[in-house]
């Protein structure tokens, strides 16, 4: 990936859910442009390890830290570890999520639809809420959120996951005017 014109020395990145896939290729690609970036994980140690140990070969500055996006403490933790081992973040990629099965409604109890929005629109609030005071000081901020297309087409069976990103969706517009006015852009990336 050529980063001349894509620099971003001197900024710190976090992104959630970046020990495997996705999560793990915009990490790179943040690093090798320069960022310092704060890995992220909540579960799996070995596959942690394994990205963070991949991360490090490109020469890239970083962090491995495990946390629980969608618990208030463990994200405030994250986000001052992050800033104390690599600087305050700047840049935020919302990656994380939660395994998906595919069952009908009916096989769904609320405990499973809560589980999805807590991922989908709890977690963005809280990892935003934990950076902004950085942010708003320094009049610059970077918020992305991984999306989905599944918003606009309503697939089955994945109505919980559909609703929450659904929700998501419409966080981030909403939360793309009011921040606006710090310079802290606030975009949706929907892969498809």
């Amino acid at each position: 990936m050529s980063t001349e014109q894509f620099s971003l020395k001197g900024r710190t990145a976090l992104v959630t859910g970046s020990s495997t896939g996705l999560g793990k290729r915009m990490a790179m690609a943040l690093g090798q442009a320069g960022a310092k970036v704060a890995l992220n994980y909540s579960n799996n140690e070995e596959r942690a390890a394994k990205a963070f140990a991949e991360f490090e070969a490109t020469g890239a500055e970083g962090a491995m830290i495990r946390a629980n996006v969608t618990d208030e403490a463990d994200v405030n933790r994250l986000v001052a570890e992050a800033g104390e081992k690599l600087g305050p973040v700047d840049i935020v990629v919302l990656n994380a999520t939660p395994a998906q099965p595919q069952k009908t409604i009916e096989e769904y109890d609320w405990d499973f639809y809560q589980s999805m929005l807590d991922f989908f629109i709890k977690s963005p609030y809280l990892v935003t809420r934990a950076v902004l005071p950085h942010m708003k000081q320094q009049q610059w901020g970077r918020i992305i959120n991984i999306g989905s297309e599944v918003v606009h087409l309503g697939i089955t069976p994945f109505t919980a996951y559909v609703a929450a990103k659904g929700g998501q969706n419409g966080f981030n517009r909403s939360l793309a005017h009011e921040l606006a006015p710090w310079n802290i852009t606030v975009n949706m990336v929907a892969p498809g």
